[in-house]
């Protein structure tokens, strides 16, 4: 049944190309070749093996294949979870050996900040994949992450474009492609799907950790922005870390069991938002992360958690902080758009 409205929808475009006299013929996954393996809902593409569609473009067909599915060693259909027609787009764009790939949707581009919150936010010509990964991770949904890994992994250049306005999109493109100079920040992102866990009261001594996040991992629960703090007195510390609010419940039931085993508790916090700057360089220039933290600290944002790697910085904050945070830091490494000249 998931699966359902893109085989409709491919026929429907099939059939409206032949309506207008252009030859066109939709493939379902299975047909496409596209196999399959996992779980159904998060099923991972195995390999595409493109012998039919290639005869169809052969032919001078259309071919208009449904994304989000493939097929199993059982010929049973799976679906690729949410966002996987951008996952199969590329995949069939590595198939087919061809170094480019179009997204049509309904954003003009990636843009430096979520435009419905950053009035001034600005459109970006080019962006790594690499940073657009981490854009990925820090909630930005332009583009599902796996569908950029396959991406890097194949060499192909992602063009994300609007279905309707004509100019050029932005191009997600591998790091050799990519200017030498560019701004360190490229692009914020909020999050506010999130939880804050917290294990506290938790023993202070080797494989602990490893515990909680096995518990976690067992249940298949996601997790975020892994922070351990130094004991606050003898024996003890605590662990936070960020989960999507839709696995909260899931995740406090899983580490009951050894929260009991290890006299610890387990609280989880909603009403957070995860603000993040992604770009290059990050460990070598100390005064991006010293600026994020003198433009929050200059709106009176007080922030719970840091996690930063050389490609992103992230901090949680109190949610009704999030907005007021995203256009902070937006001007304060600015990234907004530049005023024409007269």
């Amino acid at each position: 049944l998931l699966a359902t409205g893109e085989q409709v929808g491919i026929s429907l475009f099939a059939m409206a190309c032949r309506a207008r006299g252009v030859p066109a013929v939709s493939l379902t996954g299975a047909q496409a070749g596209i196999e399959a393996g996992g779980a159904h809902t998060r099923a991972q593409i195995v390999r595409v093996r493109p012998a039919k569609l290639l005869r169809e473009l052969r032919a001078g067909r259309i071919v208009t294949v449904a994304g989000f599915q493939g097929v199993t060693e059982a010929r049973d259909v799976a679906t690729l979870g949410r966002g996987g027609s951008d996952l199969t787009a590329v995949a069939l764009a590595s198939a087919l050996r061809t170094k480019e790939c179009e997204i049509y949707t309904d954003v003009k581009g990636v843009y430096t900040a979520d435009p419905r919150l950053v009035s001034d936010a600005r459109k970006l010509d080019r962006v790594t994949g690499e940073e657009m990964l981490e854009l990925a991770g820090a909630g930005a949904q332009v583009m599902q992450p796996r569908s950029i890994e396959v991406a890097q992994r194949f060499g192909v250049s992602i063009h994300v474009r609007s279905a309707f306005h004509p100019g050029e999109g932005t191009w997600i493109v591998p790091k050799e492609k990519t200017m030498l100079e560019k701004a360190f920040v490229s692009a914020l992102a909020l999050d506010k799907s999130e939880v804050r866990l917290n294990v506290t009261e938790v023993p202070d001594r080797p494989g602990v950790a490893a515990s909680v996040l096995s518990a976690l991992a067992e249940k298949h629960i996601p997790v975020d922005m892994i922070v351990q703090s130094a004991p606050s007195r003898a024996g003890v510390n605590a662990i936070s870390l960020m989960t999507p609010r839709a696995f909260a419940a899931k995740a406090r039931e899983a580490l009951a069991p050894l929260a009991r085993r290890l006299g610890a508790c387990v609280d989880i916090r909603d009403g957070v938002a995860k603000i993040s700057a992604v770009g290059t360089g990050f460990r070598h220039q100390p005064g991006i992360a010293a600026r994020m933290f003198e433009a929050l600290a200059a709106h009176k944002i007080n922030i719970h958690m840091i996690v930063a790697s050389d490609l992103r910085i992230s901090a949680v904050v109190d949610a009704h902080h999030g907005e007021t945070a995203l256009r902070a830091l937006h001007k304060a490494y600015g990234l907004q758009r530049r005023r024409k000249r007269r």
